[in-house]
């Protein structure tokens, strides 16, 4: 008796297969992937990305490891639409698919959705030729696509937008919700965002001006402008925002704030939406929290083994108060979200005060500061300390009363962790000096103060080696660091970085630890210039030696320590 051949698996079940042995998807998410495919009628691929189930990188590289359908690389994209008078630009939009190239028999496609058969026919029935498919993210589909059709559905974005005047009446309203519900608007709203979560953006700027629209994304640390909008589209873009984050569509007078949370390209990312009133309307700042790209681990933030071990000393201390300084957006708050994570224990009680709370971690009692209802730093701390914690986190030292509080619990048994706005380490003895703390106090609690930058790491596909100019290696061995016979390197740009020569980025510090000596000077009311002197001389070593020391190692470059950390005094 011959036995039966065992069943052929579909391509849905051999993708579920692949990720689920790959570690990509647990047996949970995979069934409940499973259940819905089963029982509705989108594909799977659309279901494991909405659902926010499987990076979209990792989806479109299990196409090819599953199925064998090879992936668009950047060369494969056309310079000039294909076929563009057999298939539509909305098509392609609408399907997430590009044709990439085309003969008398054959036509080659990238589509988001490889195993949507409706497109694969479609097209096989408007070209009249053999459909070869290859797999692409949608960010990269919808950027050629705009690249190769710009401009083309101007007028439909036109029609959505809406009146800008700053007086609005129930008609006015009722047009604005209808124009921010309009195909085009979405569309251009989701594209916005999917790119710049594609990018690894951590802001969006809409700002309006009076010809123009102007859009902004911040890229590691760095502003990069994109294509324009039409300013007609201005109260239709602002609307939609606020559609999405529950803010007052009819309230353009007054600043507002909103958070959303999405599954974008498989990832779940939450935005911190706010708008204003300015000359030209309406602007807003869209602040992107994508989770899956923050790792609170201080390895992967990039202190090394001997900057590590020093944080450890600080943070196994009891009591006394850890504080981060530096600018905004130079990674304070990541910092102390892994300090807590190293903290994190079943033997330590640890409450957080913040304003936001970005980002939630397991095993941590996180209190989100409200103003508007008397619910301050000051007010919550007060009443934390009731609750017998080991560890408490403060947002962020603002004023005199959260600092005399935060000096307090440090005084009474708790290891307090907090930032505060100065441009180095010694600066934040002097800022809470000048906030009436008392020096006696100040000596007694500072168990430790990092000051630190972001700069953006060099492409590793394209950066290219370089003589250390005279200058440079005059005030690297003025540092202590042996740079004779060495080289550095510098940005050229490639397609892997986007042309912009970094990718990603990592932290440059330095960290004050007071000494005997040190502390008789804060007591002595020394200035933050002499703290400074006196710290280098113990053997901190300064923001600019730590940028120029991972400049000499490779991971960045001499132009941008410069850019972030001011030559030494």
């Amino acid at each position: 008796m011959v036995a039966s051949p065992a069943p052929q698996l579909s391509a849905e079940e051999r993708l579920i297969a692949h990720l689920s042995r790959s570690g990509k998807l647990d047996a949970e998410s995979a069934e409940r992937a499973w259940r819905v495919f089963e029982h509705g009628r989108v594909s799977l691929s659309k279901i494991l990305l909405e659902l926010g189930l499987v990076p979209e990188r990792d989806l479109v590289a299990a196409f090819e490891q599953a199925l064998g359908i090879p992936v668009a690389t950047a060369e494969d994209y056309p310079l000039d639409p294909v076929l563009a008078d057999d298939v539509t630009e909305r098509f392609l939009k609408d399907s997430r698919t590009i044709l990439l190239a085309a003969n008398d028999d054959t036509v080659t496609i990238a589509a988001a959705d490889p195993l949507d058969s409706f497109v694969i026919d479609a097209l096989r029935l408007a070209t009249n030729r053999r459909v070869l498919i290859k797999a692409g993210t949608s960010g990269d589909i919808e950027e050629a696509l705009r690249r190769l059709y710009s401009g083309n559905e101007s007028d439909a974005l036109a029609a959505a937008g809406a009146d800008g005047a700053q007086d609005i009446t129930e008609s006015d309203l009722a047009r604005l919700r209808e124009s921010a519900s309009e195909a085009p608007v979405i569309r251009f709203v989701n594209a916005l965002i999917s790119r710049a979560v594609e990018a690894g953006a951590s802001d969006i700027h809409i700002e309006p001006f009076e010809r123009r629209l102007r859009i902004r994304t911040r890229i590691d640390g760095v502003l990069k402008e994109e294509d324009p909008a039409g300013i007609e589209l201005a109260p239709a873009i602002l609307s939609r925002l606020k559609i999405m984050s529950g803010l007052n569509i009819a309230e353009r007078r007054l600043p507002q704030d909103g958070a959303v949370k999405l599954a974008v390209r498989g990832k779940e990312v939450d935005l911190r939406i706010a708008t204003a009133p300015v000359a030209h309307g309406e602007c807003a700042a869209i602040r992107i929290l994508d989770k899956s790209s923050v790792a609170l681990d201080f390895t992967a933030l990039g202190f090394d083994a001997a900057a590590q071990a020093k944080l450890d000393a600080v943070l196994q201390r009891p009591n006394g108060i850890f504080l981060v300084t530096g600018p905004t957006g130079s990674g304070k708050t990541t910092t102390l979200y892994a300090a807590l994570q190293r903290l994190n224990t079943a033997e330590r009680k640890i409450l957080s005060v913040e304003d936001p709370v970005e980002y939630k971690i397991a095993g941590v009692n996180q209190i989100q500061v409200k103003p508007e209802i008397g619910l301050t730093f000051a007010h919550v701390l007060r009443s934390v300390l009731r609750h017998d914690p080991d560890v408490i986190l403060v947002g962020e030292i603002r004023d005199p009363e959260t600092a005399r509080i935060a000096v307090q619990a440090s005084l009474t048994g708790h290891l307090v962790l907090s930032t505060v706005h100065t441009n180095s380490a010694a600066a934040a003895i002097t800022r809470l000096l000048d906030m009436n703390i008392e020096d006696y106090l100040l000596t007694s609690t500072i168990a430790g103060i990092l000051a630190q930058r972001l700069v953006r790491m060099l492409c590793p596909a394209c950066k290219t080696p370089v003589d250390i100019g005279v200058e440079w290696l005059r005030e690297m061995n003025a540092l202590g660091l042996p740079a004779a016979g060495r080289r550095v390197y510098q940005a050229k740009g490639c397609p892997s970085c986007h042309g912009t020569g970094y990718r990603g980025r990592t932290v440059i510090t330095e960290l004050l630890v007071p000494d005997e000596r040190l502390r008789r000077m804060v007591a002595e009311r020394a200035g933050a210039a002499q703290i400074h002197a006196a710290a280098v001389a113990q053997g901190m070593e300064t923001l600019r030696r730590n940028g120029l020391r991972k400049a000499l190692e490779g991971i960045t470059s001499i132009e941008e320590v410069s850019r972030v950390a001011q030559e030494e005094e």
